[in-house]
């Protein structure tokens, strides 16, 4: 069986920003913004903290859940609606931006590029506890011969 982890970045879900450019002279510098580096800080601090540095090897399969705060300003029956489930986040930010983010904060921590990913499942819902769950498992070689 191989490894895997599961852990909870707490907080409002955020999406990896595009970089930005800036021009020096006659040179245009490229910088990634401060609140994408400030999220991949935190996602790399909650890995740490949640499993003592565990590093997963070959492929790896991960599950990625957003889990957004319902708006304030939806009816009682929306978010009734919305915490079942019945009505799933569909603003932003993109999934593939929320996998992005994740995906590249744990690079060279929860394993060696991200390119071992090769499976991914993301979602994004609404709740109570804004927060994003993160569950990485190696993929086994028998599984995948079967």
């Amino acid at each position: 069986m191989g490894k895997e982890v599961k852990f909870i970045v707490p907080g409002e879900p955020q999406g990896k920003a595009r970089p930005r450019f800036a021009r020096m002279g006659n040179y245009t510098k490229t910088y990634t913004p401060d609140g994408t580096i400030r999220y991949e800080n935190l996602v790399k601090l909650f890995y740490q903290q949640e499993t003592k540095g565990i590093k997963l090897d070959g492929e790896i399969a991960a599950k990625i859940t957003g889990v957004f705060s319902v708006p304030k300003s939806v009816s009682k029956k929306n978010r009734r609606l919305m915490l079942q489930g019945k009505i799933l986040h569909t603003k932003k930010i993109d999934c593939d931006n929320l996998a992005k983010i994740v995906l590249d904060a744990l690079n060279g921590i929860a394993y060696d590029d991200d390119k071992q990913i090769c499976r991914l499942y993301v979602e994004k819902m609404y709740g109570e506890q804004p927060r994003v769950e993160i569950f990485l498992k190696e993929v086994n070689h028998e599984e995948n011969s079967g």
